[in-house]
Formats: structure tokens, C-alpha cells, sequence
């Protein structure tokens, strides 16, 4: 199992509505704290996941996200 973990921007339940079908496409086990000050996305996945491809389909959902 991996895990990789993100600092975003994802604040509320409306924004995690809207990036739940891009990051279902990675993994059904993920979830963003926004209770944490970094609003750290953990995605839990079977082989690794490049970060980049993350980063770049949050950006197409229109959030941002920085690998930590």
C-alpha cells in the first residue's frame, strides 16, 4: 500500500464534492482533513502514483495542491 500525501486548497464539503470524481479515478481511499491549516489531501493506493498527475488533475478541477 502507498500512501502521498498533498497541501491544497480544498476548504469545504463543496470542494471536496467537486474533486471526488477526478481523485476516485485514482484511488476510492482518499480523504482531505480541512480541519488541518494545509488542507492535506491522503491518498491511499494498491501500486505508486506519480504526484504530478495529482497535482495536474486537481488543477483541472481548478484547485491547486504541493506534494508534502
Amino acid at each position: 500500500m502507498h500512501t502521498i500525501q498533498f497541501k491544497t486548497n480544498i476548504k469545504c464539503g463543496g470542494c471536496i464534492a467537486t474533486v471526488t470524481p477526478y481523485l476516485d479515478k485514482i484511488s476510492d481511499k482518499w480523504s482531505v482533513d480541512i480541519d488541518n491549516p494545509d488542507k492535506v489531501l491522503s491518498i491511499e493506493t494498491e501500486e505508486a502514483v506519480n504526484p504530478k498527475e495529482v497535482v495536474a488533475m486537481l488543477d483541472t478541477a481548478g484547485y491547486k495542491a504541493e506534494k508534502i
